[in-house]
Formats: structure tokens, C-alpha cells, sequence
């Protein structure tokens, strides 16, 4: 027969469970820390993005400085909204949740 008794002190457990149960809430709330961030960033590189794909445009087709109805029509047209269903999918993290999001 084996005893736990060596390995395992009875009167320790609360204390070792409390350790872990301290150590688990730490890494959730750095994963939901991290989540944020990784979020911010994502709006931040999207925004970049877009902006890059206007400003190609607007120099294709050389709209000149000042014309607004010019440059909205560029914004609308230069593919961005296509470019971002493709590449989003491959920067946006899996959809999993975890105990204190929201």
C-alpha cells in the first residue's frame, strides 16, 4: 500500500488549493489583458490599412488635393472593404471566452 501521507499535507491543501486558484485568476486576467490589447492593435492596423489602400488609390487615379467629392469616391471605391473580409479573418483571435470577459 501506498500512503499519500509523505507527499500531501492535509492541513496544507486549503492553502495549496487557494495558491492555485490565486494563479489561475492571474493568467485569466492576463489572457483578457492581452485580448484587449491584441484588439486595440487590430482596430489600429486596420485603420492603417485602409488608409494605405485610399491613398493608393487616390495617386492611381490622381485625384487632385482639395477635390472632396473626388477623394470620398476614391475611399468608397478602393477595395478596402474587400481586402478587410479577407485579411481579418487570418489577424482576429479564435473565439474562445473565459471566466471575467465581458
Amino acid at each position: 500500500q501506498h500512503s499519500l501521507a509523505g507527499y500531501f499535507n492535509i492541513e496544507d491543501a486549503g492553502g495549496k488549493a487557494h495558491a492555485v486558484r490565486l494563479w489561475i485568476r492571474s493568467v485569466l486576467h492576463k489572457i483578457v489583458h492581452y485580448k484587449a490589447e491584441h484588439h486595440r492593435y487590430l482596430n489600429e492596423a486596420t485603420i492603417t490599412l485602409e488608409l494605405a489602400l485610399w491613398k493608393k488609390r487616390l495617386s492611381e487615379i490622381n485625384v487632385p488635393e482639395g477635390d472632396e467629392e473626388g477623394r470620398a469616391k476614391c475611399r468608397v471605391k478602393c477595395g478596402a472593404d474587400i481586402v478587410m473580409k479577407n485579411v481579418l479573418p487570418f489577424l482576429e483571435l479564435p473565439p474562445y471566452t473565459f471566466g471575467g470577459e465581458d
